[in-house]
């Protein structure tokens, strides 16, 4: 039966079936590979001026033989072969060295990288017998490197126990591993920002953007491991921050147990399958970050209608799959042509849904038009509260009106709108309503999704800018929340500046004395403080009214 090789491109028929027989051979469990297939490596390897690997599972049986060029290999995918954390890749890969040189850098970067359970480097003789072989294992150690380059084998010692030192490494893999103590399904990420413009440029620094995706990760249960900052010219168009820095991140990540990368920016779907394929750990964008922070928060059928819709626009241009089943012909019976691949049914079935939520949520704008509409008839002002994720709308919200709407200190902690009615002391009645917190760069998907939800503040009589005063960046996330409210085409809607938790400043030392008469400081969670700002509000209405 013929084998699979990769790359065989270029050799005679008789390499080719030499190589193949390279598959027959077992290599016993204490063995790093047997002396007979090493001999049959080394002189194919010699024959074709070419380096060549071969895969050995812990069964001893070769499932890969590789031929790569003079100078490496390329190890492929291996479907049924991948590490978890605390665990190795279950494979070992030995090769060969046509200029009788040790392992060499990419050698031990694809080693710490896949998590193999053994790289091996076989040096050949003038005459094509295998001479020393070169082994190294991956080390458990937090810091340092990553790997062990071990005392080199002649072909008479290759007999090193080899399962005995895997099942050593990986039980201190597990050891090390927090993973095997935290709570189930908790993840750990290492978070990275790359950036090619100067703070001047974009008035946001890399670090505010870390520590704000730091924050989003937190409202999702994600540990942060790690953060990564780098600057360069222009963005890498397959791997965003470079192939050799890819390789040091991922190798960093994988010492601290990460089980994924988030990248503080939204990846396209080259760029998504060409670092899955190369880190292989689970790797999402800032974009992804929030709609799966939204699916979590959604409580209501609309908000949920709504997330599902975002999510699945978002996915419908990333929508492909290396399994090789996927585009296999699926025309039936009596069907002319080859009918639609499996991808292709996917998305269609995508494009469905996505006509069906836009179809419920198109009906649920209409129930709330109709609402306004009754609203309207009744002349009941509305008050909309607006702001920064986290700024405090719904715990203002909460003591104006005596209710007790979920707020939490987390990003998006409330999702869902909220309305509730409030008489102020001159017995004039308003509906003060809580949207969806904005945040910077926030994602086209959630913006057309929400526009049923953020409909609601075009009736607005008058709009409370809630702003965290004591956030460092309080002032980008001021201008944020601008540049969407003139994006929604609000700006002509009075708007009042509150700034909130001022409790947690010193206003004699603030940096920004003159920004502060510019509105009412507040804090949210108490009553006193918010009288004048009931007073600015009531005398608002009262002007409108007259």
């Amino acid at each position: 039966m013929k084998k699979n090789i990769e790359n065989t491109t270029g050799l005679k028929a008789s390499q080719i079936r030499e190589l193949e027989n390279l598959y027959l051979y077992r290599t016993p469990p204490e063995m790093l590979i047997s002396e007979s297939q090493l001999e049959a490596l080394a002189a194919i390897s010699y024959d074709i001026r070419r380096q060549v690997a071969v895969l050995i599972n812990r069964d001893g049986k070769t499932v890969y033989v590789i031929v790569g060029d003079s100078q490496g290999i390329v190890i492929p995918e291996t479907p049924g072969y991948r590490a978890r954390p605390g665990q190795l890749k279950g494979l070992r890969c030995i090769h060969t060295h046509l200029n009788r040189e040790p392992l060499s850098k990419d050698d031990l970067t694809d080693l710490a990288l896949l998590r193999l359970d053994f790289m091996a480097g076989v040096t050949i003789t003038e005459d094509g017998c295998a001479d020393r072989i070169y082994p190294a294992h991956i080390l458990p150690a937090d810091d340092g490197e990553p790997y062990e380059v071990m005392v080199p084998l002649s072909i008479n010692s290759l007999s090193i126990d080899c399962t005995g030192m895997i099942l050593d490494l990986e039980s201190e893999l597990a050891r090390n591993n927090p993973l095997h103590k935290a709570a189930a399904g908790e993840e750990k990420a290492l978070l990275i920002h790359v950036c090619t413009e100067t703070k001047a440029d974009t008035g946001i620094s890399p670090r505010a953007s870390l520590d704000e995706l730091e924050e989003l990760c937190r409202t999702s249960n994600i540990q942060v491991i790690g953060t990564a900052i780098q600057k360069r010219k222009m963005i890498d168009p397959k791997f965003v921050v470079g192939r050799g820095k890819l390789s040091d991140l991922t190798i960093h990540a994988i010492q601290k147990y990460a089980t994924m990368m988030i990248f503080d920016t939204e990846l396209t779907p080259a760029q998504i399958r060409s670092i899955t394929d190369f880190v292989e750990m689970k790797v999402i964008d800032r974009t992804q970050l929030i709609l799966d922070i939204f699916a979590r928060r959604a409580k209501s059928r609309e908000g949920k209608l709504q997330v599902e819709l975002a999510q699945l626009k978002y996915l419908m241009p990333r929508l492909i799959t290396k399994n090789t089943a996927m585009s296999r012909l699926t025309g039936g019976i009596g069907g002319r042509g080859p009918g639609e691949t499996k991808l292709e049914i996917n998305r269609r079935r995508v494009r469905e849904k996505i006509t069906l939520l836009g179809k419920e949520i198109e009906q649920i704008r209409k129930q709330r038009n109709q609402q306004r509409a009754k609203r309207n008839r009744k002349q009941v002002p509305v008050i909309s509260i607006v702001g920064y994720t986290n700024a405090g709308k719904s715990t203002l919200l909460n003591t104006l009106t005596k209710s007790k709407i979920t707020a939490e200190d987390k990003l998006f902690a409330t999702l869902d709108p909220s309305s509730r009615r409030l008489k102020f002391p001159r017995d004039i009645e308003v509906i003060i309503t809580d949207t969806v917190g904005f945040i910077q760069n926030l994602p086209d998907e959630l913006m057309e999704a929400f526009h049923a939800t953020l409909e609601e503040l075009e009736d607005a009589d008058i709009l409370l800018h809630v702003v965290d005063i004591s956030n460092p960046r309080y002032d980008q996330q001021m201008k944020s929340v601008d540049k969407i409210i003139e994006k929604l085409k609000l700006d002509a809607i009075p708007v009042i500046y509150v700034f909130n938790k001022q409790d947690k400043i010193d206003i004699s030392t603030f940096d920004n004395p003159w920004l502060l008469n510019q509105g009412i400081l507040i804090s949210a969670t108490n009553q006193e403080t918010l009288k004048p700002l009931v007073s600015r509000l009531e005398e608002m209405l009262i002007n409108a009214i007259v």
